[in-house]
């Protein structure tokens, strides 16, 4: 009787030791930190939005490296001669700060924007090259949007402004260097064996956003050639999955030293733009922009420097077919708002998603993700739906599309989304894969504009 008793009373006690004690303790070293599976709502989210913002938004021109093509080892004489003609000698790049007004800036409107467009995550550039914080960072006194400029904490605002409006997963990119910083080229002058500038800006920036912002994305970037030791980065991302407030859900990238990218971290940029176009063993995020080139706002770009909505949706597709997510780039203005061009880009994105987001959100790669035949055509699955769905990046010539890599069975449907009727569809030439043919339609009963999406059931 005494001895069950005390079994009972064990097992009670065992019961009520928190989960997070016996979970997993991640150690400060590669091997540990790279095991750590990444949190399930990134890979289902598939699509985010990124928004680069900052003091390069008040000359919004050439790119978010202005500074570094005025001032920097290898200045671009497009930048010098923009300077010259329309700013007074002795003009410095602190001085554009004060023009830094965000008076249009309404994280309600852009958090309506980014939920429009369907995207399940954004990600704010906290601090980028430049070294301005949009936060009030102790480490960066007046050189912050609470000293200068908008006189406003814009990281927290639009933390809110997400948060409160939308079900979409808030993120924030950091800059790991910076070009001009003294503490950092002092550093970097002594071969990374000082590291005055990541102990006192780097290292409490990042422990700083995390516990005041809790973002469930943190994108570092630029290593500016020192390893992952010098920034210590290991250590971080033990207490990050370990014991921040964000450990269970957070996700990082692979940019925290020049021996990362590609290789250590969470998911893999390895590089800007990174679209394989090939299936990947490690799960992978595209990077890119609305525009060809470049981040931030860029007031002389053309209209053909921005991609259009078929073009985007062809990147979107295209990633996720690959296993990857795609992170999509606006850049705001200097005064707060999101240009209609961009704001138009992301509602048709989320136009189309509404139609077609069973095809993309929380798929799976296929056994194949480019048909071997119609090179317009790419996969996804979904075991959860038992389905598998091809992509039709072109309407095919005479409503008939051929499919070569399903294998067809007795059970075999076709039907395409945002249409109700089920789709004809015969086996193709000698046994392989199968003829499909589409609905006659006219513009106004087509369910989308462009990239259609068949869903196959029944297939292997």
């Amino acid at each position: 009787m005494k001895l069950s008793i005390l079994c009972a009373s064990l097992l009670y006690l065992i019961s009520t030791i928190p989960l997070s004690l016996c979970a997993t303790r991640y150690q400060p070293n590669w091997d540990s930190i790279d095991s750590r599976p990444i949190p399930a709502w990134y890979d289902e989210a598939k699509f985010g939005i990124f928004m680069h913002w900052g003091v390069y938004s008040v000359p919004s021109f050439f790119s978010e490296w202005f500074w570094y093509r005025w001032k920097g080892d290898k200045p671009y004489s497009l930048v010098i001669d923009f300077m010259k003609k329309n700013y007074r000698p002795g003009f410095t790049y602190a001085d554009f700060a004060r023009d830094f007004t965000t008076e249009f800036f309404d994280p309600a409107q852009w958090a309506d924007i980014i939920k429009a467009s369907g995207a399940k995550y954004c990600v704010l550039t906290s601090k980028h090259h430049e070294g301005f914080t949009n936060w009030p960072s102790n480490s960066s006194w007046n050189w912050n949007s609470m000293d200068v400029g908008p006189k406003r904490d814009l990281v927290g605002e639009l933390a809110a402004g997400i948060r409160n409006n939308t079900n979409v997963h808030f993120g924030l990119y950091y800059s790991l260097f910076e070009w001009f910083n003294p503490l950092f080229l002092k550093d970097k002058a002594n071969g990374f064996t000082t590291t005055e500038y990541r102990d006192r800006v780097q290292s409490p920036d990042l422990y700083d956003l995390v516990n005041r912002y809790k973002p469930e994305v943190i994108w570092t970037d630029g290593s500016g050639t020192a390893n992952s030791d010098y920034w210590k980065s290991t250590e971080f991302l033990a207490w990050l999955y370990n014991d921040s407030p964000v450990k269970d859900t957070v996700v990082v990238n692979d940019r925290w030293g020049d021996d990362c990218p590609c290789k250590h971290g969470g998911y893999y940029t390895c590089h800007d733009r990174y679209d394989p176009g090939v299936l990947q063993k490690h799960k992978f995020e595209d990077a890119m922009s609305v525009t060809k080139g470049g981040w931030g706002y860029a007031r002389e770009k053309p209209l053909r420097s921005y991609l259009t909505a078929p073009e985007l949706l062809v990147h979107l597709i295209r990633v996720v077919s690959c296993g990857g997510n795609l992170l999509l780039n606006i850049g705001p203005t200097h005064d707060g708002r999101i240009m209609p061009i961009f704001e138009e880009r992301l509602r048709q994105i989320g136009s189309w998603l509404k139609v077609n987001g069973e095809g993309i959100y929380s798929s799976r790669p296929w056994r194949k993700q480019n048909d071997t035949v119609t090179p317009n055509v790419w996969y996804t699955t979904s075991p959860k739906n038992k389905a598998v769905y091809a992509f039709l990046l072109e309407w095919p010539v005479n409503n008939l599309v051929y499919l070569r890599d399903p294998v067809v069975t007795s059970t075999t449907t076709v039907s395409m989304l945002g249409h109700d009727a089920p789709l004809k569809w015969t086996v193709g030439n000698h046994g392989r894969g199968m003829n499909v043919t589409l609905p006659l339609l006219n513009p106004a009963t087509m369910p989308c504009d462009w990239a259609w999406t068949l869903k196959l059931v029944g297939v292997e």
